[in-house]
């Protein structure tokens, strides 16, 4: 890899594929659970040679203790709403509209914030949600959700993005009161937030 790839491997949503044939999620996915663990990760490459990952975890000196009996998890929390789904990426936005569709409900999809507003107007029946992400051209997401709610005043929100909640407070787009979950996400993950938000008493 040269250098710049190299630089951003592990960026999520980075992929140097074509359109439809990768998301740049499973480099960023590895990252996280390295990190998540206390280790690090060192990659060694060069341009027609070849790559080398060296990943690097704490030892366990404790004793582990017995396993928990496993314990099988609860099927992902279904619906049958509406899910106004604004995403740029389109590698993303084919994944979490099949996650979605998965689960039951009924996903109007949109890449653009200025889409997603003709959209909410030519649709004839309610709108229960609004699935967007957070930073995108034209406005965020914060904009986006203030807009739609002139025309559906009881819509409910589930910002998403591939940074952390408290950074994108410190722009100001998120507060305490917002619904987030952080990209990447798996569909029992994106379950349960979109269960959560729907259900959430407006305030």
């Amino acid at each position: 890899m040269d250098a710049e790839i190299l630089n951003n491997i592990f960026e999520p949503f980075f992929t140097t594929k074509d359109a439809g044939k990768g998301t740049g999620l499973g480099l960023a996915t590895v990252y996280g659970i390295i990190k998540q663990n206390n280790g690090f990760i060192n990659v060694y490459s060069e341009s027609g040679r070849g790559t080398t990952f060296k990943i690097y975890l704490p030892r366990q000196k404790s004793v582990p203790d017995a396993l928990p009996k496993i314990k099988k998890d609860a099927p992902a929390q279904h619906g049958q709403e509406t899910i106004l789904l604004v995403e740029d990426n389109p590698s993303f936005l084919e994944l979490t509209k099949l996650m979605l569709q998965e689960l039951g409900y009924r996903v109007l999809e949109s890449r653009t914030p200025g889409e997603a507003l003709d959209l909410a107007r030519d649709h004839q029946q309610e709108i229960h949600l609004l699935l967007t992400d957070v930073i995108m051209p034209e406005m965020n997401g914060r904009e986006l959700l203030n807009s739609l709610q002139a025309v559906y005043p009881k819509l409910r929100h589930l910002f998403m993005s591939g940074y952390t909640a408290n950074i994108i407070a410190h722009h100001g787009v998120l507060d305490e009161s917002v619904n987030f979950v952080a990209k990447p996400f798996s569909k029992k993950k994106l379950a349960a937030k979109v269960r959560e938000a729907l259900d959430k008493e407006m305030v």
